[in-house]
């Protein structure tokens, strides 16, 4: 059961992540998607810059959601020291605490370390700043960057936290909230890359990063000794 947890929670998704980010890189796949999808060329605009659904639904209300989650699972670990009813999922919500909070807080850290633009910053896009590839050298001159990996993004994937909350005793339900978690993800990466703040490949990498973070709070915390 180890080997099987570990190919499929540790080397698939790794193998997964590489293979679809190196493909990015490799393709171009950020621009091609940015120029057919998100940014109109007619209006010299990205299709989500002005549009309540991505600015005030997704982007503000997706932020609030998650930390009302967040929020909520911490009144349930305080909740647990009055009621003693209540102790047997403070274990539960002190997880979900943490993936919410280390999974968007690492996130936000590596964007503002990793020194890459926001593909509205780009002169493509009516930015003043030129297009420097992912993994290419970045020229001392420029400013400094801060949109990568996608942070907005993080928030919407930490919510894969339930899959392994649930993983162990309710399979099922576990699969179904994954399925959430991801689309949720999606949902904000999609705002996001609408509105001209990342590409693609910053949203995947931010889900790359939140599954582990989560993966490695479920083995310290929740994962069962024979698993």
């Amino acid at each position: 059961m180890r080997r099987r947890f570990t190919v499929t929670h540790v080397l698939l998704p790794a193998a997964v992540f590489a293979c679809v980010l190196g493909g990015i890189a490799l393709t171009g796949a950020d621009m091609w998607l940015a120029d057919r999808v998100f940014f109109d060329r007619t209006t010299d605009g990205w299709v989500g810059a002005h549009s309540f659904w991505a600015n005030e639904l997704v982007h503000t209300g997706g932020r609030n959601l998650a930390r009302l989650i967040a929020g909520a699972a911490l009144l349930v670990v305080l909740a647990s020291w009055i009621w003693p009813r209540t102790r047997p999922w403070r274990r539960g919500a002190v997880y979900v605490v943490l993936s919410i909070v280390l999974a968007t807080g690492i996130v936000g850290a590596l964007k503002h370390t990793t020194n890459v633009d926001c593909p509205w910053d780009l002169e493509q896009y009516g930015g003043a700043r030129p297009y420097v590839g992912l993994f290419a050298d970045r020229p001392d001159a420029l400013p400094r960057a801060r949109c990568f990996p996608g942070a907005h993004s993080s928030s919407g994937f930490a919510l894969m936290c339930f899959y392994f909350l649930l993983r162990d005793r309710r399979p099922r339900a576990a699969y179904v909230a994954l399925a959430g978690g991801v689309a949720m993800g999606v949902v904000f990466a999609i705002a996001q890359e609408a509105r001209g703040a990342h590409f693609i490949s910053h949203d995947l990498t931010s889900a790359a990063i939140v599954w582990y973070i989560l993966l490695a709070l479920y083995v310290w915390m929740l994962r069962p000794k024979a698993v």
